[in-house]
């Protein structure tokens, strides 16, 4: 893992409440029920826009699950509606050390995102939850917004449809506190995901 990612995980995270644990529990118990019975762990993390927490929470879950050595885990994430990965996401995960390459410049580009050397790239760009690109069958469905939550009552093919939702620093846009506030969002999720992971118990 680059050093820089790995110096975050094991400084700048934040400590997690007893009432998100509660929050996160059904996904532990979801990881933990594939990694028992020895299944793929596909995980689905959807957003209206797929533009910003979305992205950050699939980024940070597959750099905890590698971190932690909880294996066969793929993480993807989707919206309502495909847009773009916003920039500033991305420049928020480059400062935190992850390696970052922009494959293509159109409207909703592609990019290649690492947290190691030795493990495959991420690969993000905006779409929607059910796009090809996306598991169809046996994943958990993570709603990230509430308006994705409320918007879609039913994911097809998800075995799970759990609610594990974060503020949303578009909010914060063009003020100045607009990098303290993604760079807190990408920390808050960050913290949780390591939490989630953190409680899994290996089998392999």
């Amino acid at each position: 893992m680059y050093s820089i990612v790995k110096n975050i995980i094991e400084e700048k995270l934040i400590l997690v409440s007893s009432e998100r644990k509660e929050v996160l529990q059904p996904l532990i118990e979801f990881v933990q029920s594939k990694v028992d019975n020895k299944q793929a762990v596909n995980l689905n993390f959807i957003c209206t826009h797929n533009s910003r927490r979305s992205h950050l929470s699939q980024i940070w879950a597959q750099t905890m699950a590698s971190h932690y050595s909880v294996n066969n885990v793929n993480c993807y994430s989707g919206g309502t509606e495909a847009t773009a990965l916003f920039s500033k996401v991305a420049v928020i995960l480059q400062n935190q050390g992850f390696q970052i390459q922009k494959l293509s410049d159109e409207s909703n580009p592609v990019y290649t995102i690492k947290y190691s050397e030795n493990e495959p790239p991420i690969i993000c760009f905006s779409k929607t939850f059910d796009d090809k690109f996306n598991p169809r069958l046996n994943f958990a469905a993570i709603m990230t917004c509430s308006s994705a939550d409320e918007g879609c009552p039913f994911i097809p093919g998800a075995e799970k449809r759990l609610p594990i939702r974060y503020e949303d620093p578009k909010i914060f846009d063009g003020t100045d506190l607009m990098d303290v506030k993604y760079l807190e969002r990408s920390i808050e999720i960050a913290s949780e995901m390591n939490y989630v992971f953190s409680q899994i118990k290996n089998n392999n």
